[in-house]
């Protein structure tokens, strides 16, 4: 006889169904997107894609869902952009979540940027996805033309209230058909540590197509969640980097689908931890037509008591052959109390494929910093000179030159943070 133990609703997730109950009980595609969570509850250890991550544990309480924007909000949002460097030559502004036009640019020839009030549900098995996909209202949509060739960079900058407890859910829609090619990379910032965001940005990319996506996670949110699903389709590429250096716990998952012949995928990324920070890169690639070809390149350097995690799982469907895999992690810790969590997988059901995976895990090189020493280097500055080479190794393989230099600067700015400490 089987016995299914059925665990108590956590108070997080009763708060969560009060919430949705008073929001979007009515709407029948929210309400099965939040029956798909509920039934799954916040992921724990015990599901092997977080084993690394409780977020059932660490999520002791949900917070208010953040409203839309008022006069003053939008204000005060107007003023923090003021404040902040560009990331891109045409900016897109989300305040809590939700698209603000007024604050946003115009978009350049062969964009389409609109208000996404409400997106198709996905079937994607994930209790995070879903509880976006419950919550998340008038979002971003931008969709490419048909061979448009956009030169200037789009910044979708996602602006958080830090002054109260929020509960931020955010829904992008990015689509370039055939033979677009577009420069886009996604900022969140303003969060204090109260707020808690679940971020979705969905990628398709149609025959031919070219996107270079970056991400960069630098506030204090007390919990970020982000999700992307890409679906690739033939000789489209798709070129993303990360580099988090924010939120206390950042779990960022990746879904991507190789739909068809020669899609090609590069996915990179550097994790900046300290104090007790968590940060959780989690990714599936799914090889699904012959010809595909994918990289996984990620960094962390783990000081203090931080915490980083690195799964990468690489599924070469039957009939994909002459898949093209390779994927690495690699980590330097800083501190004896600092924790690297690697776990590479590669599920293969194809006969004819270069695949390959490593993992590695060590300290500064006690030779190295005595070079830089004997040189007359002080010890702080050469330790922040070998551990800026080692970040701008994962920096350098992201394309776009010009945001990759903008990266550098921000490495550099938390080593020199992490000196004066």
């Amino acid at each position: 006889m089987n016995v299914r133990v059925i665990a108590p609703k956590t108070a997080a997730e009763e708060t969560l169904a009060q919430q949705f109950a008073a929001l979007h009980a009515a709407d029948a595609d929210r309400a099965a997107a939040f029956a798909a969570f509920a039934k799954a509850g916040l992921p724990t250890r015990r599901s092997e894609a977080w084993h690394y991550t409780d977020l059932r544990q660490a999520m002791e309480s949900a917070a208010p869902i953040a409203p839309i924007p008022d006069a003053a909000r939008i204000e005060a949002a107007r003023t923090l952009l003021g404040a902040r460097d560009r990331l891109g030559d045409v900016r897109l502004v989300l305040v809590d979540g939700y698209y603000v036009a007024q604050l946003s640019d115009a978009a350049p020839p062969g964009l389409l940027a609109s208000l996404l009030a409400k997106s198709a549900p996905l079937a994607q098995a994930d209790a995070v996805v879903a509880l976006n996909n419950a919550f998340a209202r008038h979002g971003l949509s931008l969709l490419v033309d048909e061979g448009a060739k956009l030169r200037e960079r789009i910044e979708i900058a996602h602006c958080a209230s830090a002054d109260l407890p929020r509960a931020i859910f955010s829904d992008v829609s990015i689509t370039l058909l055939a033979g677009a090619s577009a420069r886009i990379v996604e900022s969140f910032f303003g969060a204090g540590q109260q707020c808690q965001r679940n971020a979705l940005t969905r990628l398709s990319l149609s025959k031919g197509a070219h996107c270079e996506h970056a991400s960069l996670v630098e506030d204090e949110a007390a919990l970020h969640l982000e999700s992307q699903i890409v679906g690739l389709g033939a000789d489209a590429e798709f070129n993303a980097f990360a580099l988090v250096k924010g939120g206390a716990l950042v779990r960022r998952q990746i879904f991507a689908n190789l739909d068809d012949e020669r899609a090609s995928i590069k996915l990179g990324g550097l994790s900046l931890l300290d104090g007790s920070r968590h940060a959780d890169t989690t990714l599936v690639v799914n090889h699904a037509a012959p010809h595909g070809v994918s990289r996984e390149f990620y960094k962390h350097i783990v000081a203090d008591k931080a915490v980083g995690v690195y799964q990468g799982k690489v599924i070469v469907q039957p009939g994909a052959q002459k898949t093209d895999g390779s994927m690495k992690s690699q980590a330097i810790m800083l501190s004896p109390h600092a924790i690297m969590n690697n776990k590479p997988e590669l599920e293969i059901f194809a006969d004819d494929v270069v695949c390959g995976h490593g993992a590695t895990v060590g300290a500064l090189d006690p030779e190295q910093r005595f070079y830089l020493q004997a040189r007359g280097i002080p010890a702080a500055e050469a330790e922040a000179m070998l551990l800026e080479a080692f970040g701008a190794e994962a920096i350098e393989r992201f394309a776009d030159g010009g945001l990759a230099n903008l990266l550098r600067e921000k490495m550099r700015a938390w080593l020199a943070g992490r000196g004066k400490a």
